[in-house]
């Protein structure tokens, strides 16, 4: 067999389609085909079902992509022990995290990352509904839940708290609710519910039943802005809120609990550069975790 064969396998297995696979490769549509049939020769096996809307792998095209993937985690390795990269890192490392998570805390310190390494190159991209680290969307996310599925290596960050939030203006004017029966007598900023990435997200009734929020955003910074201008009690990240001391929390009503980890693909364990990163990230959350408290 041959690897660029296995390789382009991986692209359209992971993308769903050639023509997607092809873009990823910088290949030509028939250059990916050929390829494709070139390895179910090889193997003397249909690897992919050609559908109108992609390719389906077949039941041995399900068999072959753990081999595959072993062979690229293999691969990896190989070339991060033979690189011997010395002190110095290179190369991309993209991470994807919820925006609050992200641009709260990560973009204002993965700077002196950077500034340490000059060839190392860092991108941070939020977290769609639909995310997938077997794909290669990202080489590390950031998760509020511990994934359940595939070959990943999953590390807790930390424990947050939301709690209920207005701001000074707000609660001068109409007050605070001082138990959960009383929310529902303010105006209430919230969160778009077929938007939310995540069930454990979709929290809005543990703390009223009956939340109606009148103003909806799918960013939690988004929130945190309508709230600090008024528009009503909202439910924020703890860690975000206390940046900002023109908003007052609702005491009268307990935080909620939830947690970050920081997840990665079995097959990229031994990259250097995503170690590094991921140790990072690792070591600042750790030395502000009195923020998270």
């Amino acid at each position: 067999m041959n690897w660029d064969d296995i390789r382009v396998f991986l692209a359209v297995a992971r993308a769903g389609q050639i023509l997607g696979a092809s873009r990823r490769l910088g290949l030509n549509h028939a250059t990916v085909s050929r390829r494709i049939a070139a390895l179910e020769d090889a193997l003397k096996a249909r690897l992919f079902r050609r559908l109108t809307t992609g390719s389906e792998l077949t039941s041995a095209g399900e068999r072959f992509l753990v081999v595959a993937e072993r062979m690229e985690a293999d691969m990896i390795a190989a070339r991060a022990e033979i690189a011997d990269e010395g002190e110095d890192l290179s190369g991309t490392v993209r991470i994807g995290a919820p925006d609050g998570f992200g641009v709260a805390f990560l973009a204002p310190r993965l700077g002196a990352l950077t500034a340490q390494h000059s060839d190392l190159k860092v991108q941070l991209v939020p977290v769609p509904r639909s995310f997938s680290l077997s794909r290669r969307e990202a080489d590390i996310a950031i998760t509020v839940e511990r994934p359940t599925e595939g070959r990943l290596v999953a590390v807790k960050l930390i424990d947050y708290a939301l709690g209920l939030y207005a701001s000074r203006a707000y609660a001068d004017e109409f007050g605070l609710p001082a138990s959960r029966e009383e929310i529902l007598q303010h105006r209430l900023v919230g969160y778009v519910p077929d938007l939310v990435i995540n069930p454990s997200l979709d929290y809005a009734g543990e703390f009223n039943p009956g939340w109606q929020s009148g103003f909806d955003i799918s960013s939690a910074l988004g929130q945190v802005e309508a709230v600090r201008a008024g528009a009503g009690i909202g439910i924020l990240h703890a860690f975000i809120a206390r940046g900002h001391a023109d908003l007052a929390p609702v005491t009268g009503v307990p935080a909620i609990r939830r947690s970050y980890w920081l997840v990665y693909h079995e097959s990229v364990r031994a990259v250097r550069r995503i170690q590094a990163v991921a140790s990072f990230i690792s070591t600042a959350v750790e030395r502000d975790r009195a923020l998270f408290a």
